[in-house]
């Protein structure tokens, strides 16, 4: 060996090394990745290994072929859109009052399936579809706000089950997310991070949108990518508009810098989650269309599915649950009110679907809506019944379980508001039922296709023939991922980023698209929420209702639990429990809900309800810990609610250090916003706490003097009364250790201050909390400065 020469030495080493791979061998590795041949079940694909070059001037070499993966060959873009909160029987698409011109149209050219299923719930639908498996699987249980300390239900997405997104931008796509995220911990959600499960680390480049749960379609809390960024300056403005104008921004410029390079976009507006939330026009396009009732809305609505063949011929309505009261039992004003409810519900769905069209027709302009594979799925769960039965107009009071603190007549006067920047407003149940037609229950409630059952449109013109057809095979969201896979000739990765990952549960939905008298291939399904559970299996449907969605309490004891049965071939709509009829059944479906359970991480149960909101109850993370106070400055803010001090049901001391330079005026600290929080802040030059409850009801403690001096030391003391939770308490301000003013605060909010509305120093981002003195983030801010201040909780 010593008689080699060094180039020929490092070159048999080299060729060891990389298992003798001739230079031939890797040129067409090479043309294989950029030709979409090379074998992409372990992701990122690497480049080949090269041999050295022995050519020391570059002039005299010759460049090797560039590395580059690509999509395969003739691979379609992909476009998701998730609409959020609403039931099968809603648009007319599906036979329902509810005008979608844009679901019509890809429906009229593609192919609806009527047994399509969802979670029953936000985020567990979400982590479902994106990750296609099921939701306890990949530990989304239930929404973020109330994960738990059990496998199943912590909230942390796993390295084992990476979303679709990923796979499609280590396959040569380019990704990107608008709207509505809520797949992400609470505990990380600050600027601490960490970042792993935000949408630009969860398979997508590009994020716009909130990250929570809800947003205010008027001020919403927005993020691009993991950065914070105000609302645009625009007096029409709407967030569904606002998300819809970047993404068509981002698909031409993608499409116009790489044509060839294809694209996904998973598109997944707040709307039409509470708070509903449309322009005027729109809602006045349905006045006086919802004043016959739920009843009647109902009954149209089957009959127009059947006119469809969206439903079987024979197939019943499903019997309304008895707390919804009969239409012709309410009040007149209970009418006028409730029918306001539904006018502004329908005017946002159909500006929602509107803006859908706005992507649609983009894409089109730029050639490529005909080789897009468009998955439209109009609900995340049934239509929500967590307005209660009287509606709400700030739907954060029931969202604290608080029931009875609007009025009827309180609200009604109010009615010309509704779906306005001064609502906050949340539908009856009764509207809920309706929408879900043809059958019972709602959002929550797993073990019923109220809660399941959505509508979905695909539509590819270059993938598939059908146009305007039916399908009827059992299908779920689970379901979307293997299907793209499969019309993107991809893979299920074995190894992404060096993890080994889970098989998917999901089937792709092409084979019935491709064939209407297909055999099923989705035959077995849980559902559980909260203990509302369920089994589908070849046609049978075994479910509990445990809870509906507008009681604070179980039905029973998770052990005490009733069980039905149906056949679901014969009875469409669930109206004939055969539970005595066929209790072996049962059994065998009881069983096999236990089994499906048990390899799922659905067990433990747990129906828990407010107390989950607390993270130490729940047994989550808390980014605050054992902290009982935290310090902060100007300049610090965008704190969402969970990666702040738990104020709520306790005594809280503010100590603030601050700099002043005459009759100021401004944020010192606040949390929340118009619907529902509190401020400590200046107000021509004179110290003043606000708690703001629900909007309901305004509490102001004020300095009499105006402060003088270039700082001085501002404390807020509030002693909460105890006995429970949402009590008052006596508010007590302090200028340089010298009480100023004193006053008490009746009510608080007991479990959640706002959707997504921050707590801030030295401004008020969003809405605010102190909406008679200021009228807007810029209003709000704080004349002089804040150095420092602190927020302390008793023990």
């Amino acid at each position: 060996m010593k008689n080699l020469s060094n180039n020929f030495l490092v070159a048999v080493i080299f060729m060891i090394l990389s298992g003798c791979t001739s230079q031939s061998d890797k040129s067409s590795n090479i043309t294989a990745v950029n030709k979409g041949e090379l074998d992409r079940t372990n992701l990122p694909i690497q480049p080949p290994a090269r041999e050295p070059i022995t050519e020391m001037d570059a002039r005299n070499a010759t460049k090797p072929e560039r590395f580059e993966v690509k999509a395969p060959e003739g691979a379609p873009n992909v476009v998701v859109v998730l609409i959020d909160d609403i039931g099968f029987g809603a648009t007319s698409t599906y036979g329902g009052a509810i005008n979608t011109p844009t679901f019509d149209r890809l429906a009229d050219n593609g192919v609806r399936f009527n047994q399509f299923h969802t979670t029953a719930l936000c985020s567990p639908t979400r982590a479902a579809l994106l990750a296609g498996r099921n939701h306890h699987n990949v530990n989304v249980g239930s929404v973020m706000e109330i994960a738990t300390g059990f496998p199943g239900n912590q909230g942390i997405r796993p390295d084992n089950a990476k979303y679709g997104a990923e796979i499609l931008r280590q396959n040569g796509y380019s990704t990107a997310a608008f709207g509505k995220w809520h797949e992400t911990a609470t505990w990380e959600v600050s600027v601490s991070g960490p970042y792993f499960r935000w949408p630009t680390n969860s398979g997508f480049d590009k994020f716009y949108g909130f990250i929570g749960g809800e947003t205010n379609q008027w001020d919403p809390v927005i993020f691009d990518g993991v950065t914070k960024v105000h609302k645009k300056d625009d007096p029409d403005y709407h967030f569904t508009t606002d998300m819809t104008n970047e993404a068509i921004k981002w698909v031409k410029f993608q499409q116009a810098l790489t044509p060839d390079k294809p694209f996904m976009i998973y598109y997944a507006p707040g709307a039409v989650h509470a708070p509903h939330h449309a322009p005027k026009e729109w809602i006045d396009k349905y006045n006086g269309k919802f004043d016959d009732g739920w009843q009647k809305l109902r009954e149209e609505t089957i009959a127009r599915q059947k006119k469809l063949g969206i439903i079987p011929q024979d197939a019943e309505l499903a019997p309304i649950p008895e707390d919804i009261k009969d239409w012709e039992s309410l009040s007149a004003n209970e009418k006028k009110l409730f029918a306001i409810q539904m006018e502004v519900f329908a005017g946002f769905v159909e500006h929602t679907d509107v803006e859908v069209g706005r992507l649609v027709n983009a894409i089109d302009e730029i050639g490529e809506l005909d080789n897009t594979l468009f998955v439209y799925v109009m609900g995340d769960n049934g239509s929500s019944a967590e307005g209660g039965m009287q509606g709400t107009y700030n739907e954060l009071v029931s969202l604290n379980g608080i029931f009875g603190a609007e009025t009827i007549d309180g609200m009604l006067k109010r009615g010309d508001d509704w779906g306005g920047p001064n609502s906050f407003p949340h539908m009856s149940a009764g509207w809920a039922v309706a929408t879900n037609a043809p059958f019972s229950w709602t959002k929550q409630v797993a073990g019923d296709f109220g809660g399941t059952r959505n509508g979905v449109v695909i539509h590819w013109p270059k993938g598939f023939s059908a146009k305007g057809e039916i399908r009827t095979q059992f299908s779920h969201v689970n379901d979307v991922v293997p299907t793209i896979l499969e019309a993107t000739k991809l893979p299920v990765p074995k190894t992404i980023n060096g993890v080994e990952q889970k098989p998917m549960d999901g089937v792709s939905m092409l084979y019935a698209i491709e064939d209407a008298n297909a055999t099923e291939r989705h035959t077995t399904q849980y559902f559980e929420i909260a203990g509302n559970r369920g089994i589908y299996h070849e046609g049978w449907l075994a479910r509990v209702i445990h809870r509906p969605a507008w009681k604070n309490k179980p039905l029973n004891t998770l052990q005490e639990d009733v069980w039905d049965l149906y056949n679901i071939k014969e009875d469409f709509s669930l109206t004939n429990n055969l539970a005595a009829e066929y209790p072996e059944k049962l059994e065998e479906m009881k069983a096999l809900f236990e089994k499906e359970a048990i390899a799922n991480n659905v067990y433990p149960l747990d129906d828990r309800l407010y107390e989950r909101f607390n993270a130490e109850l729940a047994g989550r993370p808390d980014l605050m810990g054992d902290r009982k106070s935290l310090t902060l400055s100007d300049g610090m803010e965008g704190i969402m609610e969970n990666a702040f001090l738990n104020v709520k049901n306790k005594s809280k001391t503010i100590v603030a250090d601050v700099n002043l330079k005459g009759n100021d005026r401004g944020i010192i600290l606040c949390q929340g916003g118009k619907f529902g929080g509190w401020a400590v802040y200046m107000d021509n030059g004179k110290p003043t706490y606000t708690y703001n409850y629900f909007g309901l009801e305004s509490y102001t403690i004020q300095s009499d003097a105006k402060l003088s001096g270039e700082n001085a030391e501002i404390k807020l003391q509030f002693d909460y009364d105890g006995g429970g939770t949402g009590k008052g308490g006596n508010a007590i301000l302090y200028v340089d250790g010298e009480k100023v003013a004193e006053g008490r605060v009746d009510k608080t909010e007991p479990a959640v201050f706002s959707g997504d509305e921050t707590a801030d120093v030295g401004l008020d981002d969003a809405t605010q909390v102190a909406n008679e003195v200021f009228k807007d983030l810029e209003d709000s801010r704080f004349t002089g400065h804040v150095n420092k201040v602190t927020i302390s909780i008793s023990e």
